[in-house]
This record gives C-alpha cells, structure tokens and sequence, in this order.
C-alpha cells in the first residue's frame, strides 16, 4: 500500500520510470497507475539501465527493491544511485524486505551498501523486520506534503487501530539489536548447512530460495517439508516465471539451533526424494 500511495502522486504523464524487472507487484501496480512511462531493465543490469534511462522525459524515476522478495539479493544500489544521480533521476527505493535488518542497527539496505544519502524515496515496511503492522514513506519535507496531500491510498482509507500504532513503537522500541544479531546467526547456519548438503542458491541474505523449477513438484515438495514439521512457502508462477518455481525460506530470529538443525535434515531427504540433490 505505501508503494501504491507514493509512486502516482510524484510521476505523471511525460515523466520516465524505470523499474527492475523483479521489482514486487505493488511497485507494478503503482506505476501502472501513475500514467507515466515505464521502461524494465533488467534485474540488476547497470548497463541496461543506463542505456534505457537516456530516453527523454519531463523526469526521470527509478524504482527498485533493496532486498528483492523472491531471490534474496540485493540490489546493485551503487550503481543504481550513480545512474540516478549522473541523469538527475529520483531513485525510488523499497526496503521492505530490508529495513529492521541490515545496515548498522538495522538502518537498511542502502545504509548497508553505503548510499543511504543518495536515496530520494524511502518506502518501507512494519509487518517484515519489525513484526508489526503497516508501511511508512520516508523523503525531504515537501515531497512529504505533497504525498500527503493527494496520496488516494493515503487520504481515503482509514488510519491505522491505535493498537497496531503501538505493537509498531513497542517493537521500535524493544532489543531489535540483539534479535538483528541472532537473525544473521541463524542466516549463516542455514545457509552453512544448505550448502553442505549439496543445495545452490545465490542469496546473501534471510530469503533464501531453493530452485525446483516444476510447478507441479514444488508443491509437492512443500507438502513434504510441511508433513515433517518445516513450513517454508512454495512459490509459483505467476509470483515468479514459469519454470522457476522454488521454496521460498524465509529465516526470522525466533528460531534455535535445534529448529534450523532439523530444517536441514528435512530439506536434505526432501531434496533425494524429489530428485533435487
């Protein structure tokens, strides 16, 4: 919703956006919406987006997620925010999946890759690092006013139960430090463990995705892991292309050493008994 509320009051007819291929479903539908433009380059491709963005327009906007929802990576951010910057571009960035999480005290994606001042457009999330509910946009003072003043998602919905406002502070509050810590500990163990059981991913981060790549198999594959105590979602098109169908493990920092020792168990028979190890 805070990408639905921010990308169409900022962009309009006459105006460019460029958004990374992967980028999630509300930034699609938020550009949709705005009437300007939109030109894909390729997931993370500097050199696509630098060619596409020299196309004309009143002004320019690139949209991109920190941590991308499906694969796990990140963003190539300082590459992106030097394209940004060398065509006066406003750089748009999703930090969902990154925020509460990574860079120092968990600042972000962009303060993790060193370009927390290059970003225009801050969007973010509760639900995700922080565990509560809702989104925020964080920008300069007179952007702020004007999404404020003619952002439709914003001004024609209801606000949030003053309940969920202080699960969110509660939390803002709370030892995020410390659970940050334990979070890439058990980041590192599973990944570890994937790993020596002969498992191929890409994933620096939390999300990590075992490709399976048959529709039909995946789900199979997650009814295994759910049968034997391992919730972790199966993901298929059209959430992802046809033919990359995968698990999708999300880690959080609530889990022991005994719940990722027993994951990796359970991931080691699932993938011999579906042919992927």
């Amino acid at each position: 919703m805070a990408n639905l509320g921010s990308i169409p009051p900022l962009t309009q007819k006459g105006d460019l956006i460029l958004s990374d291929e992967l980028n999630h479903a509300s930034i699609i539908d938020a550009c949709k919406l705005s009437g300007a433009r939109i030109l894909v380059y390729r997931h993370n491709d500097g050199s696509d987006l630098a060619k596409k963005i020299r196309q004309k327009a009143d002004r320019k906007f690139i949209v991109t997620e920190g941590i991308f929802s499906m694969n796990g990576d990140f963003a190539n951010l300082r590459v992106v925010s030097e394209i940004a910057n060398k065509n006066n571009a406003t750089l748009v960035l999703d930090d969902a999946h990154g925020d509460f999480v990574t860079g120092c005290d968990g600042r972000g994606s962009a303060e993790h890759l060193g370009v927390a001042n290059k970003i225009d457009i801050y969007v973010s999330s509760l639900s995700k690092g922080l565990g509560a509910f809702g989104g925020y946009i964080a920008t300069r003072s007179k952007i702020r006013e004007l999404i404020i003043n003619t952002s439709r998602p914003f001004i024609y919905t209801s606000a949030l139960p003053s309940f969920l406002v202080e699960l969110a502070l509660e939390r803002f509050s709370s030892k995020r430090e410390k659970h940050r810590k334990k979070l890439w500990n058990n980041v590192k163990m599973m990944q570890k463990g994937l790993c020596s059981i002969g498992y191929v991913f890409n994933s620096p981060s939390h999300i990590i995705p075992i490709i399976i790549g048959s529709e039909k198999k995946v789900m199979k594959f997650g009814k295994y892991l759910f049968d034997n105590g391992i919730f972790a979602q199966p993901i298929r098109y059209p959430t992802v292309a046809i033919g990359s169908a995968r698990i999708r493990i999300s880690l959080t920092a609530l889990l022991a050493e005994r719940d990722i020792e027993k994951s990796i168990c359970v991931f080691e028979s699932a993938g011999k008994k579906f042919g992927i190890l």
